[in-house]
C-alpha cells in the first residue's frame, strides 16, 4: 500500500545520496556511459533536475486542480541541452535545491486519502492517479540511482578479471 510519509522519507534522501556518490569524483567515473545512446551520471543529474521543474510537482498540481486536460508530454532528453556548460557541482546544487522545494510543496498539498485517489490522463500511459504519480518518482529516484551505479561499475568492468563472472551489476 502507497505510503506518501515513506516517499518523501526517500526523496529527501536522493540529493545527498547523489552528492556523496558522486561530488569531486574525475570525469572518468561521472561522464562514463554504457555505450551509444545510454546515459552517464551527469546526464541523469540532468536528467533528475529537468523532472523536478517539469514532471512531478506539476503532475500534481495538474491532477489537483481536476485538469481534464493530459499531461504536458515529458522531454526525456532536455538534460543533453539544459546541463551544457554546467559542471557537476552545479548541477548537485541544482538538484537538491529543486528537490527541497518540490518537497515543501508536496508537504504544503495536506493530502488526504481522497486526493491520492485523484486521477490525472498521461499523454501515453492513460489514466493515473495521484498516489501512481508519487510512487513513480520515488522509484524512478531509485532506478536512477542503480543506473549510476550500473554504469560506474563497468568503469572497472575489464579490471575485475575473473571476478567479472560474480558481479551481476557488470552483466545488464
Amino acid at each position: 500500500m502507497y505510503s506518501l510519509s515513506d516517499s518523501i522519507s526517500i526523496l529527501e534522501r536522493t540529493p545527498a545520496s547523489l552528492r556523496t556518490l558522486l561530488d569531486g569524483l574525475p570525469e572518468k567515473w561521472t561522464h562514463a556511459t554504457e555505450g551509444p545512446d545510454t546515459w552517464s551520471a551527469y546526464d541523469i543529474i540532468g536528467h533528475l533536475i529537468h523532472g523536478e521543474r517539469t514532471d512531478w510537482i506539476p503532475r500534481a498540481r495538474h491532477i489537483l486542480d481536476r485538469n481534464p486536460e493530459p499531461f504536458e508530454p515529458f522531454d526525456r532528453f532536455a538534460q543533453f541541452t539544459e546541463s551544457k556548460g554546467k559542471n557537476l557541482g552545479e548541477l548537485l546544487d541544482s538538484f537538491e535545491s529543486l528537490r527541497k522545494e518540490s518537497i515543501q510543496s508536496l508537504k504544503q498539498f495536506n493530502l488526504t486519502d481522497q486526493e491520492l485517489q485523484l486521477k490525472g490522463t498521461h499523454p501515453a500511459l492513460g489514466t493515473v492517479t495521484l498516489s501512481q504519480l508519487l510512487a513513480t518518482w520515488t522509484v524512478h529516484d531509485l532506478n536512477h540511482i542503480a543506473q549510476i551505479s550500473r554504469v560506474m561499475a563497468k568503469v572497472y568492468s575489464a579490471e575485475t578479471g575473473p571476478w567479472r563472472e560474480y558481479l551481476t551489476i557488470l552483466h545488464r
